[in-house]
């Protein structure tokens, strides 16, 4: 076998997303972090904000109130196949993999039921009576998985408050379930606990646009490699 056949071949990171809860009801900012399970192949036992890949239900499902133009336009920045429905689906699947993976909707339930809804998660989550609402997001990085990795991804990272949240559904992380533990934990602390390390990159990026007032003028880093050397660009 030669030198070239005998390496593995190089993952296509999927495209996925990540949805950062933030408390500010008290004197100091909580973020919400949960543990995975130590069983997992990729980043076992790691405290993670919750997310994955996208699915086609997400550029279906019926949502209130449209992304921030702003977010729209950093989102098709250096996107393969760039379109509007594809930054609206990479928003809807941070909000679903929230609710997989905490129970935690964030939305409201002032419009009644969703009036379109695709089969799976997203009807889950309609049962509740809560539309998904796109424009509390706010956009602050992307980072791809490095090569050599078990599993790759295209990750978008979006915040929101917790204020947002419209509905909760208690009994979803367990010792068998994806998330083990939720903590709710202060953003000054969020760097002692068993992170990976672009999200204590990403935690540093939201204390700093939080000290900044969250404008939305301030570009989107963008982290990636190229060559084998780690990259840091803007969106």
């Amino acid at each position: 076998m030669t030198e070239t056949a005998s390496k593995p071949a190089r993952l296509r990171p999927k495209d996925a997303a990540t949805l950062i809860l933030l408390d500010r009801a008290g004197a100091k900012p909580k973020v919400l972090m949960g543990k995975r399970h130590p069983g997992h192949k990729f980043m076992p036992g790691k405290f993670v904000f919750p997310g994955g890949r996208t699915e086609p239900g997400d550029r279906r499902m019926s949502v209130a109130g449209s992304l921030d133009p702003v977010v729209e336009e950093r989102l098709l920045k250096r996107m393969q196949r760039p379109s509007p429905m594809k930054a609206r689906a990479l928003a809807m699947a941070a909000i679903r993999e929230t609710f997989e993976e905490t129970g935690l909707l964030l939305g409201s339930a002032d419009y009644g039921p969703p009036a379109v809804v695709p089969e799976g998660p997203w009807a889950d989550f309609a049962a509740h009576g809560v539309h998904p609402e796109l424009d509390v997001l706010h956009f602050i990085a992307r980072a791809i998985t490095p090569p050599g990795r078990p599993k790759r991804f295209d990750a978008r990272f979006f915040v929101a408050d917790s204020q947002d949240v419209g509905h909760r559904v208690d009994g979803v992380v367990g010792p068998e379930s994806e998330l083990i533990e939720l903590v709710w934990v202060p953003l000054k602390d969020a760097r002692d606990l068993d992170l990976p390390r672009i999200t204590a990159i990403v935690l540093d990026e939201l204390e700093e646009r939080l000290a900044a007032g969250m404008p939305a003028w301030k570009p989107v880093p963008f982290f990636h490699f190229r060559h084998g050397n780690h990259l840091r660009e803007e969106l």
